[in-house]
Order: structure tokens, then sequence, then C-alpha cells
């Protein structure tokens, strides 16, 4: 039999030094967002019922799941997603909270991505939830906040916006099964066009098929919505476009125009959204690493009829992204070295402590020898010798001795 305990599985991967680093600078500049923005953390369980993520739009994949059981038996999963638990939150525990409620997150989500070679089966995400208001001011605040979340990790941003009552209206005038437009959904989230054309095709010609096999190609800038009149004809998706472009307008007030664009074959991966989303992108990291917007039904599904908007962000992909540009801190070097004979071993640490109460980076040395902490603070480029004896002696180890 294999045996597997020196590797990690797929997906996964440890983190060193100034990778923790960068990831713990990374959720520092979010959370920092977030918190002078209003917004307080909460923190849901890592494992859940499967039954949470199996019914109406909060439906995700039975193969995306990392599924057992417990003690009775019963069916739970790893947390794929956080929204679906936050809502779940809200409808119980937040059913009395003052209205609107301004939540935040910075968890683990984990997705089964066998047939994904290169992606991330666990990722560290921080997002927003904006609970109880249809407002469109809360939707411009949650806009704003995604853009001055992503300006906080690199400048070199792109945000995508776009509506997915588009393809709901289109795959309504469809005809077709739940599974079926589940499917085309599927095919359109991962560019799949080939095997989307494939399927539509069974369907015959009409402009409501015609219309689906155009819409992941109607994106880019402002000129998207010219492209898309020619299209669609449907009173309510020219509604909707009407409103897209408003937001697309509004947002350009912000002075992102050139980081703004439209996608209007944007759908997600899980089916809560109803109206208006938003994906985030940087330069060079070939996926989204944010994803958000309004779903006004999935709280609902709790027993709580509450709107909502929102987002997430990679955390794992900013912390690289910080690294890759050099703006994540470093590791930092120890300060001092401190020996002692052993005689003297308890004063040594007392010394220590507080040299690394004034602020210091103090390390204690175990080795029995002067000489062999010398030779070790030289290879670690440690910059200062303190010995303790009856008397304190600091030794600069670039050379000199100093009392």
């Amino acid at each position: 039999m294999k045996r597997y305990e020196l590797i990690t599985p797929e997906g996964t991967r440890d983190l060193l030094f100034d990778e923790c680093l960068a990831k713990r600078e990374a959720e520092k500049r979010i959370s920092g967002i977030f918190k002078s923005h209003g917004y307080s953390e909460v923190v849901t369980t890592g494992i859940e019922f499967y039954d949470v993520f199996s019914k109406g739009s909060r439906t995700v994949k039975q193969e995306a799941l990392y599924k057992l059981t417990d003690s009775k038996g019963r069916l739970i999963v790893l947390r794929p997603d956080s929204t679906i638990p936050i809502a779940r939150l809200v409808a119980t525990r937040l059913k009395s909270a003052s209205l609107p409620l301004r939540l935040f997150y910075n968890q683990p989500y984990f997705e089964n991505n066998a047939l994904l070679k290169g992606h991330s089966d666990e990722v560290t995400q921080a997002g927003v939830e904006f609970i109880g208001t249809k407002s469109r001011r809360a939707d411009f605040e949650v806009l704003s906040l995604a853009v001055e979340t992503l300006s906080a990790i690199d400048k070199d941003f792109r945000i995508e916006i776009g509506n997915v009552g588009l393809f709901k209206e289109l795959v309504s005038n469809l005809n077709t099964d739940r599974d079926t437009a589940e499917q085309i959904r599927y095919f359109i989230v991962n560019k799949n066009y080939p095997a989307l054309n494939d399927l539509l095709d069974t369907f015959g010609d009409s402009e409501v098929i015609r219309a689906l096999k155009e819409l992941p190609r109607l994106f880019g800038k402002k000129e998207v919505f010219k492209r898309a009149s020619k299209h669609f004809v449907n009173e309510k998706i020219e509604e909707i476009l009407k409103d897209l472009e408003y937001v697309y307008d509004s947002l350009s007030k912000l002075g992102i125009e050139e980081n703004l664009s439209v996608d209007l074959g944007s759908v997600n991966k899980i089916d809560y959204y109803t109206g208006l989303t938003f994906k985030g992108y940087f330069e060079g990291i070939g996926e989204d690493v944010l994803a958000g917007g309004r779903y006004n039904h999935l709280i609902s599904e709790f027993g709580y009829d509450q709107p909502a908007t929102g987002f997430g962000i990679n955390v794992n992909a900013c912390a690289s992204l910080l690294l890759k540009n050099g703006s994540a801190p470093k590791t930092k070097i120890s300060d001092v070295l401190v020996f002692s004979q052993m005689e003297y071993v308890m004063k040594a640490i007392s010394y220590a402590n507080s040299l690394a109460k004034s602020g210091l980076v103090v390390e204690n040395s175990v080795f029995e020898t002067l000489d062999m902490t010398k030779e070790y603070a030289i290879k670690k480029g440690i910059p200062k010798l303190v010995l303790v004896s009856e008397k304190i002696e600091e030794i600069d180890m670039k050379g000199g001795v100093s009392n």
C-alpha cells in the first residue's frame, strides 16, 4: 500500500515563513478596510450538514464537496462556501438583530477540484455580507468596498460587472428542465463554449438560442451595451441592460473607468445570485480573485426573508501577489542572541525576556559553548550577541566588543 504521510493532498500546500507573513499582511489590509466601514466579524463552523448545501439555489455539486459522517452517521461536509453558512447564521442567531447587518469573515473554504489541475482545494477567503436592504445604496457601498479592497493589494486590477438576470431570463424562455439549465450555466462558468454550443444546438434555432450562444462573447467596455441591444429584444432584458449601464456610469465616477469592464455572460458556480454580479481580477492571475453580487432569496431558504449583497476575495491569491510585487513583509532576522554558561541560564532567559518586551527579536542560545553560539549567529546573520554572567557583555558580530 502506498503511504502518503510525506505529501499533502492534491490542491493543498504548506506555507513557509515569508508566505505566512504575506498571507497575514493580506488579511490585515483586507480586514482593516472592512472594519473601517462598520463591518463586524463572524466565523462559521468549518464543517456543516450536507443539507445546508443541497437544496434550492444553494445546491453545490456533490462531486465538489468533501464529505464525511459524524458519530450518528449523518452526512456532513467541509465548508465549500462562506455566504451560505452566513445566511444560515443570520436566519437563526441574528434573526432579532437590528437591520441592516454589516458582516465580514476571513476563513477557509474547501472545494474538490480533482479534475482541475492547478486549482486549490483549500482557499482562505475574506468577504463582506450587507444584509437587510434592497437599496441601490447598498450595492454601491459593496462595489466601492470591492474596489477599495482590490486597490489595497495592487493598483493594477480590473473589476467586471454583470447581471445574472440576463442569463436567468434567457433560460426561463428556453422551456427546459432545471438540470439542463444547470448544465448550461456550468458550461458558461467554465468557459466550455464548444460543449455549450453542442448542448444548445439540440434545441434547434431560435432567438433565445442565438442570444445564449452570444452571451459569453459580450464583454468589454461600455460599447458592450450597444452590441447587446442587437441581440436582445425582450423588455425585461432591456430593463436589466439599462440598469447595468447606470451602474457602470456610476462606478466610473470613482475614477476607475480604466479598471472597469462589463461581462454580460457572467454567471457564478453557485446559483444564489439574483441580479447584479461582479468579479475582480489582478494582472498576471488568470482567474477572478474576487466575486460577489446581490442575492435576495438565499436567506429566505433558511426561513428568514431578507435581501442581501456581498463579495468574497481570495486571500491566498492576494498574498501571492504581495510576494511577487515585493510589498509583503519579510521574515525578520533576530536582533540579539543571548548566551550564558549553565549556571547563569535563568538569568540569561530573564534578560532575553526583558529585551523582547522592549520590542527586539531575541533568541536564547541552546549551545554549550560560546564558539558554537558565535558560529550559529554568523550563519543566521544575527548582528548582536549578549553574554550573561555576573555582568552583561555585548559582542558586535560584525567585529568589536563593548560592555
